[in-house]
């Protein structure tokens, strides 16, 4: 305390004032002029190493697990749980929080931003959560790949270890089982990995213009593949089932992909083989893939020279090959992932190599061929709201697609033309009548393992039918 003879004038608080006041400007200036004679990545790595001495664990009992995602095709399984997980443990005292909302889903998706701090405790063990940001240089390449740390008391390290990130991956399995979306993904060449979009195909098996005996039998077949986990493991074989669709184009062969990733809530991984390089290359984006998802390579015969694994072939580094490709169906690569669809689809069954039909490949033979009366009767109620009508018109149009070559891609087209229920019943009964004929053969067509049953098919050269909405051009699965 300061006596009254002792306490300082005000000019003299004021002085002092001024005097710290000005050394304080007079260091910042110089602070500044040294700051520009430092170059940026040096600046940087000081401003890293302080940042890092200020977080780290004060005490010397604790433990950091940094928990990073910095794999372009595999993602770290732990980081996008723990991003889950960390969603549903935000409480009110959280300063910033990420919110989105995903297509199909009612609910929103929260998350942790950016240098947020979330504590937890599990069986009496408290630890710590934060997410730390990815830091990139002035050029903008990446100097941090962006992670979670979690920090708890070195003592608990075992079952950190071993209990709770265990209880952390079956937290997020079951909210993203409750709340999937299904997903279209596609090559991303720039960045050598998928990219993604939300899978918005309204094709469902009720809509399918479809043979109802050759539905049923499709979806009896995922059925009982979906439950037979333990089979597989029994039987030492891979998850997995392949299906091969064939027939002419607009026979609705992406159309029916779409059904079954919608029935199953499976991703969609579109893969366009003409954009792989080596067998090293497809190794990579095909073990990218997710489990609970349906590999579509689609016109295979068009997609590369696959049809004769005799051929000599230079198995060279940069090459791919056959073999590289039945090695992931049904080799040793096969085995990594569960719960896995492939599908190969084409116009031309018979130019295929005989070693990608077999069983074990291509377990079921899917055959969609020209419209039939039953797949008309689906479409007409699709487009018109009329199904199995009596009218004169509508049964001569039965009776045509018996005899006629017309798709059902070339059926809806022309259902499509007219709201009026006879002016679209006639336009398409006149197109029917300049369609070709159907050959009258009859052919055996074995089903996978299953029994052999008489379908009718197009003889084989005939004259490529343009696919309407595709104009002759193989397009992505985006439909």
């Amino acid at each position: 305390m300061f006596s009254a003879i002792n306490m300082p004038s005000t000019s003299s608080l004021f002085s002092t004032y001024a005097s710290i006041t000005t050394s304080l400007m007079l260091f910042k200036t110089i602070a500044n002029q040294l700051l520009q004679l430092i170059p940026q990545q040096v600046q940087t790595l000081i401003y890293s190493k302080l940042e890092y001495f200020f977080r780290r664990p004060i005490s010397s009992d604790e433990l950091t697990l940094i928990i990073e995602d910095k794999d372009s095709y595999n993602h770290n399984e732990l980081f996008v749980a723990s991003q889950l997980f960390l969603g549903t443990k935000i409480t009110p005292v959280i300063g910033r929080i990420r919110v989105e909302k995903v297509p199909k889903q009612k609910r929103l998706a929260l998350t942790i931003d950016n240098g947020q701090e979330i504590e937890d405790v599990f069986e009496e063990t408290k630890v710590k959560w934060k997410l730390i940001p990815e830091k990139t240089d002035e050029r903008g390449h990446t100097t941090e790949n962006q992670h979670i740390e979690l920090i708890f008391d070195r003592k608990d390290k075992e079952k950190v270890l071993n209990s709770y990130l265990m209880y952390v991956l079956n937290i997020a399995k079951t909210m993203q089982e409750q709340y999937k979306v299904a997903k279209l993904h596609t090559v991303d060449r720039q960045r050598a990995s998928w990219k993604q979009i939300i899978l918005e195909h309204p094709a469902t098996f009720d809509t399918l213009a479809m043979d109802h005996k050759l539905k049923r039998e499709i979806l009896e077949d995922l059925e009982r593949f979906l439950k037979r986990r333990e089979f597989y493991k029994r039987v030492g074989k891979a998850w997995k089932r392949g299906y091969l669709l064939y027939g002419p184009p607009g026979t609705g062969k992406s159309t029916l992909v779409a059904a079954m990733a919608n029935y199953l809530n499976f991703d969609i991984y579109d893969f366009e083989l003409s954009s792989v390089n080596s067998n090293d290359e497809l190794r990579k984006y095909l073990l990218a893939t997710g489990n609970r998802s349906i590999l579509v390579i689609e016109d295979i015969d068009c997609s590369i020279d696959l049809q004769n694994r005799d051929k000599d072939e230079k198995v060279t580094k940069d090459k791919f090959t056959l073999s590289g490709l039945l090695n992931f169906i049904d080799g040793l690569w096969s085995s990594c992932g569960d719960e896995r669809i492939i599908i190969f689809t084409t116009n031309h069954k018979d130019r295929l190599d005989q070693a990608l039909l077999r069983p074990g490949r291509m377990d079921m033979h899917i055959h969609l061929s020209y419209c039939t009366t039953e797949a008309f009767n689906i479409l007409a109620l699709n487009y018109l709201g009329i199904h199995k009508n009596n009218k004169e018109l509508y049964i001569e149009i039965e009776n045509s697609l018996e005899k006629y070559q017309v798709t059902p891609a070339e059926v809806a087209e022309e259902l499509m033309k007219s709201e009026d229920v006879d002016i679209a019943l006639e336009g398409l009964l006149k197109f029917i009548k300049g369609k070709k004929l159907k050959p009258d053969e009859q052919v055996e067509i074995k089903d996978g393992c299953q029994k052999p049953k008489e379908q009718k098919i197009e003889k084989k050269n005939v004259k490529k039918i343009v696919n309407p909405g595709r104009m002759g051009v193989r397009k992505p699965f985006f439909v």
